[in-house]
């Protein structure tokens, strides 16, 4: 069965999948351009984005735009969102069961989004996406090829809340990406 993005939306706003949908308030969807060619990926939502329903609309978001901003992008280029639908409780980071329940979606969402860049936001997506032993402060901003995809992750903007020090590192990154970008968009194939 092919779904449509109504579907996955459909579906996670009734999803029960995990407890997470017992303690939350809204399953939040990713958000963005669905025609974009780099898809933002983080870990899950924090309470801001539980009460609106909507990905980085908190402080981390603010980092993340500022971030887009200084590196001449714009939240409408690109689509944001998280492995997790749902807000952990506490800001803990996501069980393995609670990862595996919403990986599904995340997967819908590749597919009919098709991106050439996918980039991950903090430890917790790397692993995920990238390599279970992926180490954020020695492999932020190394590019990995899989399935047509260049991969590659970042500070999480939360992070750079924490340590301002590492936003000029994060800022880096996002500039190889557009660099990527560019390459990539001159390449007639996306075979890697």
């Amino acid at each position: 069965m092919q779904y449509t993005w109504d579907d996955i939306e459909r579906h996670i706003a009734v999803c029960s999948q995990c407890s997470l949908c017992r303690t939350r308030c809204r399953p939040v969807m990713g958000r963005g351009n669905r025609q974009a060619d780099i898809m933002l990926i983080a870990e899950a939502p924090g309470a801001q984005e539980d009460r609106q329903g909507i990905p980085f609309v908190g402080n981390s978001g603010k980092i993340l735009d500022r971030l887009l901003q200084d590196c001449g992008m714009e939240r409408k280029e690109i689509y944001i969102t998280n492995i997790l639908k749902c807000h952990p409780p506490d800001n803990r980071d996501p069980k393995e069961e609670e990862k595996e329940a919403c990986f599904p979606y995340l997967k819908y969402e590749t597919f009919l989004l098709k991106p050439r860049i996918i980039v991950c936001l903090g430890r917790v997506a790397a692993q995920r996406i990238i390599s279970p032993d992926f180490k954020i402060t020695s492999q932020h901003g190394t590019w990995t090829y899989r399935k047509n995809f260049a991969l590659t992750a970042t500070y999480h903007p939360s992070a750079l809340l924490r340590d301002s020090s590492k936003y000029n590192l994060a800022k880096e990154d996002f500039v190889e990406i557009i660099k990527k970008r560019v390459e990539l968009n001159e390449r007639k194939s996306l075979d890697f």
